[in-house]
């Protein structure tokens, strides 16, 4: 071990080792669930491992290789409680009790399986037999590294609520005997969707609060855009993994130019594009194209979202923008993925190629599908407000801002409402 600098106090090697468990927990709990195919018993084992870091470190010194020293003393304690399990069934056979053994699951021979335990914890936590809600949480414990407090502020829910979603998640993950591993063929395709949408939803939770005070929550867009990246090392093969990974390195870019002096919200159109992070844009151009170069078939949901937002990014300003290819691509989307909401953002890009009156059936014919849906008010107003008609584009605008939760939002929406008035 390296001896603790002169200088360190206990506190700095605490902060040190809570650094390190942060990014290397992932990894050690997958390591630990292989053994004893329990997610809840191995985080609890890596935790174990923490405290004993805890203890020795700030004695001690810091180990050469700190997360090798965690990884090893949680697989320890592992293996020390499957032989304890092991030498419990043994005597209970010994005095002519019977206790039911299973056996680990079969490793699937398929060559297209991926042996690699990480990926398998990403499967797991975001399994369907758990809620969205409850895989949003256990993603963010397990692979995002976040405290439960962490979660709940970010998502403005009680702790209380969270540690609970956690421990329900963990229960039926064991109850339902869910295997610890990456499904193939089919299976993977249908779940690998899960995970994707699962990173995705903490992506946007980050990205445009859906609650709260504040219009952007980074935290959360980093864990996200830092398990898509993950994900993407996991699974080179994968098209729409690479899809997620350009459209969260896009959106991401343009994050500086998102909010104004105050931290109010600033629309697309209006934001300076010179703010927007160049080097984020090329990484999801380079994510984009390994899209692609994998693809077999037909693009996928989240490639088309990435070559939609590709297309943002390649235009200096907001005039610039080829909004009738992007109409295009969310027709494309539209087909390959149906939902009112993408039919939304289609009818803006139809807005902007076509003009504001064909836009305005398009959102017309969603009102039914999306009756509490604030941005459909709120296109609404922009159509009705370009269209010369400012006074039920204020009434739209008021209408959109009384169905927001975020408090930014309903102050852009009713700031619209007043200059829709005034103009």
């Amino acid at each position: 071990m390296s001896p603790q600098s002169p200088g360190g106090t206990e506190s700095d090697v605490r902060r040190a080792i809570e650094t390190v468990f942060r990014i290397e927990s992932p990894r050690i709990v997958a390591a630990v669930t292989r053994v004893v195919r329990d997610v809840g018993i191995a985080e609890e084992l890596a935790q174990d491992a923490l405290v004993a870091a805890l203890e020795q470190w700030p004695r001690e010194g810091v180990p050469d290789n700190p997360g090798a020293w965690l990884m090893t003393a949680a697989r320890r304690r592992a293996v020390d409680l499957v032989r304890r399990r092991e030498n419990y069934a043994r005597k209970l056979q010994e005095i002519g009790r019977e206790m039911p053994e299973t056996a680990p699951p079969q490793e699937p021979t398929d060559p297209d399986d991926i042996d690699d335990d990480l990926l398998r914890l990403v499967f797991t936590t975001c399994h369907p037999v758990l809620s969205a809600e409850a895989r949003i949480a256990l993603t963010l414990r397990l692979l995002g590294g976040l405290t439960t407090v962490e979660i709940a502020r970010a998502f403005l829910v009680p702790e209380v609520t969270v540690a609970q979603r956690i421990v329900r998640a963990k229960r039926t993950l064991a109850t339902k005997n869910v295997a610890f591993e990456v499904p193939y063929g089919v299976e993977r395709e249908a779940r690998l969707r899960d995970v994707l949408d699962v990173i995705y939803l903490v992506f946007n939770e980050g990205y445009a609060a859906t609650a709260g005070d504040d219009w952007l929550r980074p935290g959360l867009c980093e864990d996200a855009l830092r398990l898509a990246r993950v994900l993407a090392g996991l699974m080179p093969k994968e098209p729409e993994v690479h899809g997620l990974v350009a459209l969260l390195e896009f959106q991401a870019s343009r994050t500086a130019a998102r909010t104004g002096p105050d931290g109010e919200p600033v629309l697309l159109r209006d934001q300076n594009r010179r703010r927007w992070n160049r080097m984020l844009i090329a990484r999801g151009i380079r994510a984009l194209e390994r899209a692609e170069a994998t693809a077999t078939g037909a693009p996928g949901p989240y490639v088309l979202q990435a070559t939609i937002a590709a297309c943002h990014a390649h235009a200096y300003t907001y005039e610039e923008t080829d909004w009738a290819t992007i109409a295009a691509l969310y027709g494309l989307l539209a087909a390959r993925a149906p939902s009112p909401v993408v039919e939304l953002n289609r009818a803006v890009a139809v807005s902007m190629a076509q003009g504001p009156e064909a836009a305005l059936e398009i959102v017309d014919a969603l009102a039914p599908h999306l009756p509490d849906y604030h941005l459909l008010p709120s296109v609404r107003g922009d159509l009705l407000d370009r269209l010369g008609r400012t006074t039920e584009a204020a009434v739209e605008f008021e209408r959109a801002a009384a169905l927001a939760r975020n408090e930014r939002e309903r102050e852009l929406l009713l700031g619209r409402a007043r200059e829709a008035q005034t103009g």
